[in-house]
């Protein structure tokens, strides 16, 4: 069973305001991935209502640091070179 209201109030609201304003739209995803993870709902319940992999949710939910917007941009892409 997933843990619930494991966000501060503050964390909580700051996760909300980044769902409304950010422009990337795989933040906001992630995003919502840690707010519905807040809500109680499981892996499989989250990667339904969003339309990804149980796999993916489990990355950025383990990965995703609520006090850290950064931890929930995707590393790889900025570190490739040519």
């Amino acid at each position: 069973m997933p843990v619930k209201n494991f966000l501060s109030q503050e964390q909580k609201q700051r996760l909300q305001q980044a769902l409304r304003e950010e422009e990337r739209p795989e933040l906001r995803e992630r995003v919502l991935m840690l707010l519905l993870m807040n809500e109680g709902k499981t892996y499989e319940q989250i990667a339904g209502f969003i339309g990804c992999s149980q796999r993916t949710v489990a990355y950025w939910c383990v990965h995703g640091d609520a006090d850290n917007l950064e931890s929930l941009k995707d590393k790889r892409k900025y570190s490739q070179r040519y």
